[in-house]
């Protein structure tokens, strides 16, 4: 009997579809893959139905899945106990770092010798610290373990700690699996920890420093009377696509889903004249006063995150104050909205300001003074929207006719949501993480949706705006490169 049908024959709990398929019958067995697939594509259940299969086979009789923190959840309440077929008895715990007697129980209960199916899931951010690497590893010792990696460009930054212990810990699984929709975000050398991760002769690198030199020419820069090295231009793409196309599996959306389109649109803010002064002052000066509060920078960073701010309408005193700017931001958001119908998203990337964007949508009034959303109309999802509330707000805004706006941060709300009642998304400002862009704009953007989604950013023309917008978009050309695929249609 083929492989083929081996596997068309297994007893899916849910029905996969066609791509899916395929990307088990590419993977399945392999000691090593990347689900390089589309946000929005179902790697998910991919990786259930791998484990699924692997442990029914005999081969497997643990699983560790690394997973961004805002995400970890919907694994251990969502995704395991849709997906994973009920013949397989399972022990799954999500790793706390504050252990409970409770909790040990629980974590004591990965290691009984019983037939189980045995699943640790962990924040990457946990395996920073050495508690977290220590039960890792005793876990994966203990077991034959799939070790899967939940949005894998989390471990792109090759020097950082998690990274070096992540890699660490796959040398000890039987099977190691990466998972994400962008595996570039930044540059192609982003790809190396990835790969590393996997296998360290995927690629035919022994060291980073050789993979940089072959697909990257370096210049020296001096700043601040330092010299650094920075990439001047990256060679050799074609090559590495082929090299990748090795060992995973690319799909985007639009090959596999019937989903709506999406459409782009710029709309430009003028600054104020108050904006324009602090803005230059910001620009020449490296400093901006203002109701004689005084900000300063001392990196090129900085000063351009100040400069951000002040497009947007506040500035960060030395103080640690907020400082409020006239700005026609806010105004035009509100124009956005009012040529509106159903649910839009507002992502912003101040918590600045978001409480500032819920009380304009809440007091809002017409010409005869009467609240036009009011109170109940939007619901916030930030870093100081309390864990507790977080799915009820997103329910609230799945649900409930009456709340019409979700305003949130691509920082925290642009992972593992679903948003899929707004088909308008608005940036009301953006930041430099191509990777945080693309999940946030993916969260109405998925299986359910179905109408068109239109993104409109609020560009402040010859600002940083523009340069934030045009860095994004050569990030996006050169990872279309390296995957081997057409420009996308983008702002």
């Amino acid at each position: 009997m083929s492989t083929r049908k081996k596997k068309m024959n297994y007893k899916f709990k849910t029905k996969p579809y066609a791509h899916q398929l395929t990307a088990l019958e590419k993977s399945w067995n392999k000691e090593t893959f990347a689900y390089f697939m589309e946000m929005g594509t179902g790697k998910t259940k991919v990786l259930i139905d791998n484990l699924a299969m692997l442990y029914d086979k005999g081969k497997i009789d643990g699983a560790l899945i690394i997973a961004p923190k805002g995400v970890v959840k919907t694994w251990y309440e969502q995704e395991l106990p849709t997906h994973l077929p009920n013949h397989i008895e399972n022990k799954t715990v999500l790793w706390q770092a504050n252990i409970t007697k409770t909790q040990q129980e629980k974590l004591d209960s990965l290691f009984e010798t019983e037939q189980d199916f045995h699943i640790l899931i962990m924040n990457v951010e946990s395996l920073s610290t050495d508690k977290g690497v220590k039960f890792a590893s005793k876990f994966i010792n203990s077991h034959k373990v799939l070790l899967a990696i939940d949005e894998s460009t989390t471990i792109k930054n090759q020097a950082a700690k998690r990274t070096k212990n992540i890699i660490g810990l796959g040398k000890s699984a039987k099977y190691r699996r990466i998972m994400t929709g962008s595996p570039i975000t930044k540059n192609p050398l982003d790809l190396f920890s990835q790969c590393e991760f996997l296998d360290p002769w995927l690629l035919n690198f022994d060291s980073f420093y050789a993979f940089r030199n072959r697909y990257a020419k370096m210049k020296t820069m001096h700043l601040h009377g330092r010299s650094i090295q920075i990439v001047d231009v990256f060679q050799n793409l074609g090559e590495l696509s082929d090299k990748v196309k090795g060992f995973s599996y690319r799909v985007l959306k639009e090959d596999c889903l019937d989903l709506p389109p999406k459409n782009f649109i710029k709309r430009h803010v003028d600054l104020t004249p108050d904006q324009k002064k602090i803005y230059e002052q910001m620009k020449k000066e490296a400093m901006a006063i203002l109701n004689g509060k005084v900000t300063t920078t001392m990196t090129v960073l900085t000063q351009l995150m100040r400069l951000h701010q002040i497009t947007c309408g506040h500035f960060t005193a030395d103080d640690g104050s907020v400082q409020e700017v006239k700005s026609n931001r806010i105004k035009e958001l509100m124009n956005v909205l009012s040529e509106i119908d159903g649910k839009a998203i507002i992502w912003a990337n101040y918590q600045n300001d978001i409480q500032k964007i819920i009380n304009t949508i809440e007091t809002k009034k017409d010409e005869d003074q009467n609240l036009i959303y009011g109170p109940g109309s939007v619901v916030d999802y930030y870093g100081l929207t309390p864990q507790e509330d977080r799915q009820d707000n997103i329910r609230e805004f799945q649900n409930n006719p009456k709340c019409r706006f979700l305003v949130g941060t691509p920082q925290t709300g642009g992972y593992g949501i679903t948003l899929t009642q707004a088909s308008t998304v608005v940036y009301y400002s953006n930041g430099y993480d191509l990777e945080k862009r693309l999940q946030s704009e993916d969260r109405a953007h998925r299986i359910g949706q179905k109408k068109t989604v239109t993104y409109i950013d609020l560009i402040a023309e010859d600002t940083v705006d523009e340069k934030i917008v045009k860095a994004l978009r050569d990030k996006i050309n050169i990872a279309s490169e390296v995957m081997g695929e057409e420009l996308k249609e983008w702002i």
